[in-house]
């Protein structure tokens, strides 16, 4: 199914504003680490050809750390049309307007460049542990405020595993779990306070999203903040707890000294 990013940002546009009050309400009450959810955010069939549009994993780039393992690709251009199309979509500004309404974040940006967005797969055993994302842009220019993560597995449950985390209590307490389900979009805060995590896959299906990050001018609430991703143990790694606070301290201080980084970051968007 061929369809330009316009379309497909006028159904999502669609589903967010008829469940407008839902997710709002969602995201007032999940606080501190606000989110929201929207369901069969595409027709079934637009939906079907997002994850038929995945590549072979052999064609993206492996994670693998203490921190997670992961297949990603910032570079679209290499891949099926349909997935510049549909990551494009989730920044038609239609959409990112009704993003604003739901969340009453400020000037908020999506990113064309993708920056550690883009698509992810994960197979079996992969994960991604307790994280922190980056607290800004890749110029350190503006706040990272939202992700917004697209899910595309037909017939995902939770049992799988490969299910999305949050934990308002910090990484020693329990967290919430958003399964990974098909045609669902969950969108959630990224600041100073939101520990999240992917589960590991215990299934032998492969885990795809689509994700998307926005910024804005403004952090999220009335403090400035400044950190590096910074992941943690999960409650029962009190070792790997250990080694990825340490690993975390050294890299803040890496990114304190030299804010713009001291190698190319090679998960954007280089459109030729």
């Amino acid at each position: 199914m061929e369809m330009h990013r316009k379309e497909i940002g006028q159904f999502i546009a669609a589903r967010l504003q008829e469940n407008l009050e839902t997710a709002r309400t969602q995201w007032q009450q999940s606080a501190p680490v606000n989110y929201f959810v929207v369901d069969n955010v595409l027709p079934e069939a637009l939906a079907a050809s997002v994850r038929a549009g995945f590549p072979d994993a052999s064609t993206m780039m492996l994670r693998k750390s203490l921190r997670e393992l992961k297949y990603v690709s910032a570079q679209m251009n290499r891949h099926a049309p349909i997935l510049e199309e549909v990551i494009f979509a989730f920044q038609m500004p239609e959409v990112v307007d009704l993003v604003t309404q739901i969340t009453g974040l400020r000037s908020l940006y999506p990113d064309e460049h993708l920056y550690a967005g883009g698509i992810s797969m994960m197979g079996p055993g992969h994960f991604l542990n307790p994280h922190l994302d980056n607290s800004h842009d890749k110029d350190r220019a503006r706040y990272r405020v939202l992700n917004l993560l697209y899910y595309a597995s037909p017939g995902w449950r939770e049992s799988f595993g490969g299910n999305l985390e949050v934990w308002p209590n910090g990484t020693k307490a329990e967290p919430v779990t958003i399964v990974s389900e098909f045609n669902r979009l969950a969108v959630m805060v990224t600041n100073q306070h939101s520990w999240h995590s992917v589960s590991p896959n215990l299934s032998q299906e492969q885990r795809c999203c689509v994700s998307n990050y926005y910024f804005s001018d403004h952090p999220v609430g009335d403090d400035e903040y400044f950190h590096p991703t910074s992941f943690r143990g999960r409650p029962d790694q009190p070792v790997r707890d250990v080694v990825l606070q340490a690993d975390a301290a050294a890299r803040r201080i890496v990114r304190t000294l030299f804010p713009h980084g001291v190698t190319d970051n090679k998960h954007v968007y280089k459109k030729d």
